[in-house]
């Protein structure tokens, strides 16, 4: 896909990274920088057909709003574009509801945008704004520590439950998780200066992980046992199927990111700090591509690939 726009991406000395990241990164002033990112939710591709209006709105501002974080930036203004089947006011007063809730929690405004008729379709592009240089894919270092935050696999779990009516306390609790992700946005400030890469886990950690290796050129090497999973999605899907949720599964929107050994324990009292989870769970190595390890063996998974766009 990259092929065909590459073409449109003139040199210009203001932009510090274009296309290939979780955002582009632009000059601004002084040593500030612009970051821009844009995302589009598809009905029936990226979330059910009759999710709630409220929930959808969330979703989708905290969709993109990761991807500000993953970059170490904070959202100040974001533009919308929505298409829909036709005007249901109901469902635009429970929509803007919930993007509003999310858009709330850290003071980003809405700037502008566009609407039209068509098949359910929400796109966001968010602007945010970084002091200094933002974090970026292609940092790995060898003998980095792989970190990820909050826990794994919870929005792959959830996407099981759809169908669902009754749910117990711990379906809840996944699908709470894959309808209103939790943006890591102070974490990843708190990242700058101190983590060499970053990326937001959207397409599960296996394909994310990968996309940092291709980037850096670098190895991964993941410690399975050392999975950050939740105890609802244990309790609901046993732990050969959690734990491949965990590696595999996307939607979760954690932050995953290496760190010089020599900057962990900085990184680990700030998360402390920030009351923000994180785990170790890995290695940079020289190489290429990710491995999953259990003790000293490779282990292999139910499944192999992350979320695929097309």
């Amino acid at each position: 896909m990259k092929k065909f726009f590459e073409p449109m991406c003139l040199e210009n000395p203001d932009v510090l990274q274009g296309i290939g990241d979780d955002g582009a990164v632009i000059k601004w002033l002084g040593s500030s920088s612009l970051v821009v990112a844009t995302d589009t939710l598809v009905a029936g591709v990226h979330f059910p057909h009759d999710m709630e209006a409220a929930a959808i709105g969330y979703r989708s501002g905290a969709v993109n709003i990761s991807d500000i974080a993953a970059m170490g930036a904070f959202p100040k203004y974001a533009t919308l574009g929505l298409t829909i089947p036709g005007v249901d006011e109901q469902w635009l007063f429970q929509f803007s509801n919930g993007l509003n809730e999310v858009f709330s929690e850290f003071g980003c405004s809405l700037v502008g945008g566009d609407t039209t008729k068509g098949p359910l379709a929400v796109n966001l592009t968010l602007i945010g704004a970084a002091e200094g240089p933002c974090l970026k894919r292609c940092g790995c270092e060898d003998g980095d520590l792989v970190f990820v935050s909050g826990t794994l696999g919870d929005a792959r779990g959830a996407l099981e439950l759809l169908d669902s009516n009754e749910l117990n306390a711990s379906g809840k609790y996944l699908r709470n998780r894959f309808e209103k992700p939790e943006a890591r946005v102070r974490l990843g400030m708190s990242l700058l200066g101190h983590a060499n890469a970053c990326i937001d886990i959207s397409d599960g950690l296996l394909a994310d992980l990968k996309h940092l290796c291709d980037a850096s050129e670098k190895a991964i090497v993941v410690d399975i046992d050392k999975l950050p999973i939740s105890k609802s999605l244990l309790e609901t899907f046993g732990y050969e199927r959690a734990l491949t949720y965990a590696a595999t599964g996307g939607d979760d929107y954690e932050l995953a990111f290496t760190v010089s050994p020599r900057n962990a324990d900085h990184v680990l009292r700030v998360a402390d700090w920030l009351e923000q989870k994180i785990s170790i769970v890995g290695e940079v190595q020289e190489g290429s591509g990710v491995v999953f390890k259990e003790g000293q063996e490779r282990r292999e998974l139910l499944e192999t690939s992350g979320y695929r766009h097309f």
